[in-house]
């Protein structure tokens, strides 16, 4: 018994486009132009929480900080973003799509670290949005991942609220900073999108948001 028929041709890779929204945009990662807001911001968490579950930092200098970009930021795979907040007219976050396989037509989002001034923000969940929207839409994928360390209880949360759902834990995955790392992994696939994007907009409306750009409903993906 097999699954079936498909018809797909190839997904597309991601472009260096500008993701625009009402509350952010991302912009493909600018060494020059993105750095130093990035580095000043990620400053912001005095514990150094962000860099807990990321296979890198945190980075004592902005020397190192800058090195690392080049290195690591400027791929085709992952494709990293810096996110931009119009409320506090920064470079505060990023993102990325990796493990991207157009001919199945799957893609990730990782390497997600927002600075405390995104954390728990409307730009913040708009930048979800955005890459989600921009993965089906525009990429025409038909499969979009999350994976996270099976400890990290608030990434596991933010996939949930989200709209992604839980598959499952591949474990002794890889070796991350000397430790071994377990990998839930959630998805959200094409034919669940229509309804997904309905709940997002309905979250990112005008309306629904008082002057201070405080909520007024939470967002409703289920």
């Amino acid at each position: 018994m097999l699954g079936p028929k498909v018809s797909f041709k190839k997904a597309k890779l991601p472009s260096k486009k500008k993701l625009i929204g009402k509350y952010c945009f991302l912009e493909p990662i600018n060494v020059q132009k993105h750095s130093k807001d990035l580095f000043n911001n990620f400053l912001k968490d005095k514990k150094n929480i962000i860099w807990t579950y990321l296979p890198y930092g945190p980075f004592k200098t902005y020397v190192s900080f800058k090195k690392w970009l080049k290195s690591s930021c400027l791929k085709k795979d992952p494709f990293f973003y810096a996110i931009y907040s119009k409320k506090y007219k920064q470079y505060c976050g990023m993102a990325s799509y990796l493990r991207i396989t157009p001919e199945y037509g799957v893609i990730e989002v990782g390497h997600i670290n927002y600075s405390p001034i995104l954390q728990n923000t409307t730009a913040g969940t708009e930048t979800m949005y955005l890459m989600m929207k921009n993965a089906f839409e525009i990429l025409g994928n038909r499969r979009y991942e999350w994976k996270c360390n099976t400890l990290n209880t608030p990434s596991k949360n933010a996939a949930k609220r989200l709209g992604f759902k839980f598959e499952g834990v591949f474990r002794q995955m890889v070796i991350t900073k000397g430790r071994n790392r377990d990998n839930a992994w959630f998805s959200i696939i094409d034919k669940e999108w229509k309804k997904l994007k309905k709940g997002y907009l309905n979250f990112l409306k005008s309306s629904n948001f008082d002057k201070s750009c405080k909520q007024f409903r939470k967002l409703k993906l289920h």
